[in-house]
């Protein structure tokens, strides 16, 4: 790793492509944190904890990266694309991918808007293209990390179907709208909804989270029971921004992105502020904060997901004013050090 640190340091530094301010976060990591990467954003583990596969950019080729080596390998270069914003390992190694047919430089949100982005199954063999599910996707979708079942937003609807492989061809079936959000409670009815994961545990539980409010940057995190079709706020919090992330594999917490520790920025502001908080889903509302990034505002930290043994989490920095999602090289925390030294920067 102080190999691949060294490089990383070099890349940056003759490129000039990143925190060239004082003070940035990653002159003084924690011992607990490392570079894995020197670019790329949306991570997500294998489920072997050996693996994470992540964006290159916003509309880009989709990457793995070995951990313990830093060996980095193309998942997407075997075909022609116009660019992916989402890549999940589905539970049987396959990848579920979410990007546009069609993009346009001059034009490029299009492409990440829910009526051209759409869902695709990559074989983890790399021998063929992509197939499509058939089905359009806002945001990023939830994946099983048990069975083959996905779900995913799309206009006020959150949706669950499952994918089922006829001659090796995958398909979605038994896919059906589970709410919308004028089902959501207050003060969440009528916000704008993006899902996250199945509960670990019997996988009952959606979480996903709700934005809106003011501005229409109030977030709340919640879960679904799919089974008493019941609400869950699990943030408690009308005044700031908490958006679900990485939830931990004993399903007692997840990790959210948050601007609770400053609370009074409004507006665009509320993402220009973002660190990560490990949230407790037990309804309590309890959160403690993981990374210390926008200390200096002029950086944040988002998008964390947790191994599926518990041990690690990888999470993306960017610049404050980068494009949500946007990240400039992923990192590794190890969480077990970080229970023993948490609260120091």
């Amino acid at each position: 790793m102080k190999h691949l640190y060294l490089v990383f340091v070099l890349f940056v530094a003759q490129n000039n492509l990143l925190f060239s301010q004082e003070n940035s976060p990653l002159d003084d990591l924690p011992d607990y944190i490392t570079p894995l990467t020197y670019f790329g954003q949306r991570a997500d583990w294998s489920h072997d904890g050996e693996r994470v596969l992540f964006i290159e950019k916003t509309f880009g080729d989709v990457y793995e990266v070995e951990v313990t080596t830093g060996t980095i390998r193309p998942m997407t270069h075997h075909f022609f694309h116009e660019g992916f914003v989402r890549a999940l390992y589905l539970s049987n190694g396959d990848i579920l991918l979410s990007g546009a047919k069609n993009f346009d430089a001059n034009d490029p949100w299009k492409s990440r808007d829910a009526r051209n982005t759409e869902l695709w199954v990559l074989k983890k063999d790399l021998k063929s293209p992509p197939t499509p599910l058939g089905v359009h996707c806002k945001e990023g979708p939830a994946v099983s990390r048990k069975k083959m079942n996905i779900a995913w937003a799309l206009g006020s609807t959150i949706y669950k179907g499952e994918i089922e492989y006829d001659n090796g061809k995958p398909k979605l079936k038994n896919w059906r709208p589970l709410f919308t959000s004028g089902d959501l409670p207050s003060p969440a009815k009528g916000w704008d909804m993006e899902t996250q994961n199945f509960r670990p545990g019997n996988e009952n539980e959606l979480i996903f989270y709700a934005f809106g409010g003011q501005f229409g940057f109030q977030a709340e995190v919640f879960g679904y029971d799919m089974e008493k079709k019941e609400f869950v706020n699990y943030s408690k919090s009308e005044s700031t921004y908490d958006e679900a992330e990485g939830t931990f594999p004993d399903g007692l917490s997840i990790l959210v992105e948050s601007n609770r520790h400053r609370p009074k920025y409004k507006g665009m502001k509320e993402f220009l502020t973002l660190d990560i908080y490990k949230l407790k889903l037990d309804e309590s509302g309890e959160m403690e904060r993981v990374t210390f990034f926008n200390e200096n505002p002029e950086y944040k930290a988002s998008n964390p997901v947790v191994s599926d043994d518990g041990r690690f989490m990888v999470f993306q920095h960017a610049h404050a004013e980068d494009p949500a999602g946007k990240g400039r090289g992923l990192l590794l925390l190890d969480l077990k050090t970080w229970e023993k030294k948490k609260g120091k920067k």
